[in-house]
C-alpha cells in the first residue's frame, strides 16, 4: 500500500501548487532580488516625489518586506506570521488593472496583499502576481522553469480549490486559507504587541544610546562652528548611517570652513540630492562627494539671490488673489528644488497676469494656499489651506475661493485649536509613561494623534517608560529601538 503514497503525493502537490511545482530549487537571496527588480521599480519611492503619503507608505512596507525576506533566509525558520503589505504600484509597460483597484490620473493605483509564503520562491511569485507583474522573466535565474507553467503563474485562476483539511494534517504543508482566516480572526493589540515586543526594542535602544549621544554631540559642534539654524534629515535613516554623514560633513568643515560658512543661519538637510530646497534649505546629497556639497557651499549667494525673487514672486501673486498667503507645506507636497518651485510659481503668475482675476484687495487675507503641479482640479484641504495646480483655470479657480473662503477660515480655526490639544496631549502621554521622546510620521494628522494619545492615556503601558515612541501607520522596532504603533491601534484579547 506504502509504494504508491510517493506518487500519490506527487499528484496532490501538482494540483495544489500547479504554478510553483516545476521549479527544481529554490531562490537564492540574490537572485530573489534580481527577480523582483519589476516591482521595485514599480513601487520605488523615489517615484513619488509628488505624492509624498503614498510614497510613505511605500518606503513603510518596502522596510517591513525586506525584513520578511531576511527572516525567510534564516537557517531553521520554521514559519513566519502572516504579514499585510500595502504597497502604491506606478503604471509601467507591464503592468495592468486586472483584478486591482483602477489607476487614477496620478497613474499608480493601492494594492494590498497578505504575504504567508514558506520560500523565497513562492514569494517572489506571489508579490509579482498580487501587483499584476510580469513573471516570464523567472525563467533567466537558472531555476529550470518551464515557460508553459509561467504562463499560468501569470494567469490567476477562475476559482479558488478546496482541498480536504486530512491532506495538510499528513503533509505538514500549510493551509493558506487556514492561515489567511487566522490573520482576519485575530487582530493585533497594542498589549500583545508591546508584551512580545518590548524587550527586543529596549535593547536595541539600549545599543543605540551610546551612539545617540554622539549624533547629538556631533550635531552641537556642526551647529555652533558654522551657525546653522538646525540639521535635519529627510528619510528615516538610522542613528549609525545619520553619525556618519555629521562625520564626513565635519571633515570637510575641517578642509574649507570659509566656504561652509557661507551657509550661516541656514538649515542643512541630508537628502537624496543637492542643492536648495524650496524652503531655503540646504540640501546635502548622502551619495554626493565632498566636490559636490563644495560647490553647492560656493554658489549659496546666488541661492540667495534667488529666494528673494522667489519670495517677491509669492508677494505678487498674493497681491493678484485678494491677499491669499502662499506658502510652501513640507510635510503635505513633495521636495522641490529652489529652481523648481520658482519655475512651477512663474508658470503660475503668468497665467494669472494673461487672465486677469479680480478680487477685493486683501479680501482673502488670513487664508493660505499651496501650488502644486499635479493636473487637478483646485481643492479645499481639511487643514484649511487651498490646493492650486499651477495649470487651473483662472476663471473656475476665483469662483471656488470665493464660495470656499469661510470654510477655509473655519478649517484653519479648526486646525490651530486641534494643535493646541495635540501638543498638550503628546506632553501628558510622554509625562505619564516617562517616554523620552513622543513623535509622529508627517502623514499622521492631527486628528490621528489626538485621538491616539486621548486613548493611550487611559492605559497602563509599563513597557513604554523611557522608550521613543512615533505614531504611525503601523507597529514596528525600529533598527535603534523606537517602537512604532499605529494611531488606530486596538486594545484588548484578540478576538478568535
Amino acid at each position: 500500500m506504502f509504494c504508491h503514497l510517493r506518487p500519490m503525493r506527487r499528484l496532490c502537490l501538482e494540483k495544489i501548487l500547479p504554478h510553483w511545482f516545476p521549479y527544481s530549487r529554490a531562490l537564492s537571496g540574490a537572485e530573489a532580488v534580481n527577480a523582483l527588480r519589476p516591482f521595485y521599480f514599480a513601487v520605488h519611492p523615489d517615484f513619488f516625489g509628488q505624492h509624498p503619503i503614498e510614497r510613505e507608505v511605500n518606503e513603510n512596507s518596502l522596510k517591513r518586506l525586506s525584513v520578511y525576506l531576511e527572516n525567510l533566509q534564516k537557517p531553521g525558520f520554521k514559519s513566519l506570521k502572516p504579514t499585510q503589505l500595502t504597497f502604491y504600484v506606478r503604471e509601467t509597460d507591464q503592468s495592468s488593472s486586472d483584478g486591482q483597484e483602477p489607476f487614477g490620473t496620478s497613474g499608480f493605483r493601492a494594492v494590498k496583499f497578505t504575504l504567508h509564503t514558506r520560500d523565497l520562491l513562492s514569494t517572489v511569485l506571489y508579490i509579482l502576481n498580487s501587483c499584476s507583474l510580469s513573471v516570464e522573466h523567472i525563467q533567466s535565474l537558472n531555476t529550470n522553469v518551464h515557460t508553459q507553467p509561467l504562463k499560468e503563474a501569470k494567469r490567476r485562476p477562475d476559482r479558488p480549490i478546496k482541498w480536504n483539511k486530512s491532506y495538510y494534517y499528513f503533509t505538514g504543508f500549510r493551509d493558506p486559507d487556514e492561515d489567511l482566516e487566522q490573520v482576519s480572526r485575530m487582530e493585533t493589540t497594542l498589549t500583545s504587541w508591546l508584551d512580545n515586543n518590548g524587550k527586543s526594542a529596549v535593547k536595541k535602544l539600549k545599543n543605540s544610546l551610546p551612539l545617540r549621544k554622539e549624533l547629538d554631540r556631533l550635531k552641537d559642534e556642526l551647529s555652533h562652528q558654522l551657525q546653522l539654524s538646525d540639521i535635519r534629515w529627510q528619510r528615516s535613516w538610522g542613528i549609525a548611517h545619520r553619525c556618519s554623514q555629521l562625520h564626513s560633513l565635519g571633515r570637510l568643515a575641517q578642509q574649507n570652513l570659509e566656504t561652509l560658512k557661507k551657509a550661516k543661519g541656514c538649515t542643512i538637510i541630508f537628502t537624496d540630492r543637492s542643492g536648495m530646497s524650496a524652503m531655503g534649505h540646504v540640501m546635502l546629497g548622502t551619495m554626493d562627494v565632498h566636490h559636490h556639497w563644495t560647490k553647492l557651499f560656493e554658489r549659496l549667494p546666488s541661492y540667495f539671490d534667488l529666494q528673494r525673487r522667489l519670495m517677491l514672486l509669492e508677494d505678487q501673486i498674493s497681491y493678484l488673489l485678494g491677499g491669499i498667503q502662499v506658502v510652501y507645506i513640507e510635510e503635505l507636497q513633495p521636495v522641490l528644488t529652489l529652481e523648481e518651485y520658482y519655475s512651477l510659481l512663474d508658470v503660475f503668475y503668468n497665467r494669472l497676469l494673461k487672465n486677469r482675476i479680480l478680487f477685493h484687495p486683501r479680501s482673502l487675507r488670513g487664508l493660505q494656499m499651496i501650488l502644486n503641479s499635479d493636473r487637478y482640479a483646485p481643492s479645499l484641504h481639511e487643514l484649511g489651506h487651498f490646493n492650486i495646480p499651477a495649470l487651473c483655470d483662472p476663471a473656475n479657480l476665483q469662483w471656488f475661493i470665493l464660495t470656499k473662503a469661510q470654510q477655509a477660515r473655519e478649517n484653519m480655526k479648526r486646525k490651530e485649536e486641534l494643535k493646541v490639544i495635540e501638543n498638550e496631549l503628546i506632553e501628558a502621554s510622554t509625562k505619564k509613561f516617562s517616554l523620552e521622546k513622543l513623535y509622529k510620521e508627517p502623514s499622521i494628522s492631527s486628528i490621528q494623534m489626538v485621538d491616539c494619545c486621548k486613548r493611550l492615556l487611559e492605559q497602563s503601558l509599563p513597557y513604554l517608560h523611557g522608550m521613543h515612541l512615533c505614531v504611525s501607520h503601523f507597529y514596528s522596532v525600529m533598527q535603534d529601538g523606537d517602537l512604532c504603533i499605529p494611531w488606530n491601534w486596538k486594545n484588548g484579547e484578540a478576538i478568535k
